[in-house]
């Protein structure tokens, strides 16, 4: 069977885009492979987030995910700092990576510009962990997006290494994992690109937010003058919001918007709060299970326990295979 690792930082206020793209996907995957899936808060330390935010956006981030339907009876689900075979990987990969690959990273140079006063060593190294989040089950697949696929050559290139240098096959070679039709481009509300927590404050709408706060992001979505001519064509910010509404919206509802905007009688403001009535009862149970899992801390925290148990073995194993190719375990 496929292993399978996926990760995600613990930036808390998930939205529709994280959902309908890697959340949904990674949920469907838990029941065709061996899977792990962890939250990524040694990640989060790059940027010095303050110790209580931190703590919340992990809580929330896990709670949110569980909402979504990760399952830990079927998952291996754990908190990235809970597996000390991850530190120690990480420590003897380092020696492995060369600083000019490690520069020319497309992540680091893009840090570099952003936060110039905190251009720390974990920034640089940060591909390192990132493969060694990867390698430490030795899986085969990993879901990544566009922007991660540099990140993914890299751990190929550590892996292959590390085979070379010590004469071995013990780590296979990990694959992007192709959902091919699966993933979904969720568009913002700005009119123009994808849903994004970067994109500004009133582009995304998140899964825990209340029907107020979503309604008043909607009906400020941006449209367009309307159209002038029968059976024009849909201009991006319009098409942005038909894309919306055939994610969450019943396909007759949406196909009459469609067919008022190509006779010219589409009135933006009943499509703005139909679109919101939507997406309110899409997430009405989302948020639920959110605030439930929120309330019940005793319950997250015997799921990570017993995620971290299940990881420590498979790390473990991993860990002690390593150092006795590279020869720290004569005695």
């Amino acid at each position: 069977m496929e292993r399978v690792v996926s990760g995600v930082r613990p930036t808390g206020n998930i939205h529709l885009g994280n959902y309908f793209g890697a959340i949904k996907n990674f949920v469907a995957l838990q029941e065709q492979c061996e899977t792990f899936f962890f939250i990524a808060d040694y990640h989060a330390l790059t940027t010095h987030p303050n110790a209580s935010e931190l703590q919340d956006r992990i809580k929330e981030t896990l709670a949110t995910y569980l909402a979504c339907g990760l399952n830990p009876d079927k998952t291996t689900l754990y908190i990235q700092s809970h597996i000390p075979e991850i530190p120690e990987l990480y420590l003897i990969f380092n020696m492995l990576a060369h600083l000019g690959e490690l520069e020319r990273s497309t992540t680091f140079k893009d840090k570099v510009a952003k936060q110039q006063s905190n251009i720390n060593a974990g920034l640089l190294t940060y591909p390192v962990l990132m493969a060694v989040d990867i390698i430490i089950h030795r899986a085969t697949k990993v879901p990544v997006g566009k922007d991660q696929e540099q990140h993914l050559e890299m751990t190929r290139n550590f892996v292959n290494r590390f085979n070379h240098l010590y004469e071995t096959d013990f780590f296979p070679e990990p694959e992007a994992f192709n959902f091919n039709q699966a993933l979904v481009k969720v568009p913002g509300l700005d009119g123009k690109g994808k849903m994004g927590k970067s994109e500004g404050a009133n582009n995304a709408v998140y899964l825990i937010e209340d029907p107020k706060a979503i309604q008043k992001k909607v009906m400020r979505a941006v449209t367009d003058s309307g159209p002038k001519e029968k059976n024009s064509p849909v201009s991006e910010p319009v098409a942005n919001l038909f894309k919306l509404m055939e994610l969450v919206s019943e396909p007759d509802v949406l196909n009459n918007f469609k067919e008022d905007y190509a006779n010219c009688s589409i009135r933006y403001g009943d499509l703005k709060k139909q679109l919101a009535q939507d997406i309110i009862k899409f997430t009405d149970p989302l948020r639920s299970k959110i605030q439930y899992y929120l309330k019940e801390e005793d319950l997250l925290r015997s799921i990570v326990q017993k995620g971290a148990e299940k990881a420590h073995e498979s790390a473990g194993e991993t860990l002690s295979g390593v150092k006795k190719i590279i020869g720290l375990k004569a005695l």
